[in-house]
């Protein structure tokens, strides 16, 4: 199960998945952040201190999500993941290719 929160940090999109992104929770969170990038803004930091588990359709989530920031001229980073969520994103390369902070205020003072 997923919850996710979202907060606008002056202009900054931060949005807090809380639980599993997987399979089950991935189309929910994916059409809910989706529409909030829409309406608020297009520089996001995806904050995954409280992201337990990430599967392989949740990375897909996430790409898809970095992809329309970027189609809409802005920016997605990630930061303070938890250490089994830190090694898939790193073994899967999206740590790389995204960037990932240790902090959300670190991840703000990049944007």
């Amino acid at each position: 199960m997923l919850e996710v929160k979202i907060e606008n940090k002056s202009g900054i999109l931060v949005i807090e998945p809380i639980g599993r992104l997987d399979g089950l929770s991935s189309k929910q969170f994916l059409e809910d952040i989706e529409n909030q990038i829409l309406k608020d803004s297009n520089q996001v930091i995806l904050n995954l201190e409280n992201l337990d588990y990430v599967s392989s359709e949740g990375l897909r989530s996430i790409l898809t999500t970095a992809k329309k920031t970027k189609s809409l001229d802005g920016k997605l980073v990630l930061c303070a993941p938890k250490d089994g969520v830190k090694e898939v994103l790193d073994i899967s390369g999206f740590g790389q290719m995204l960037g990932v902070f240790e902090t959300e205020g670190q991840a703000i003072e990049n944007m």
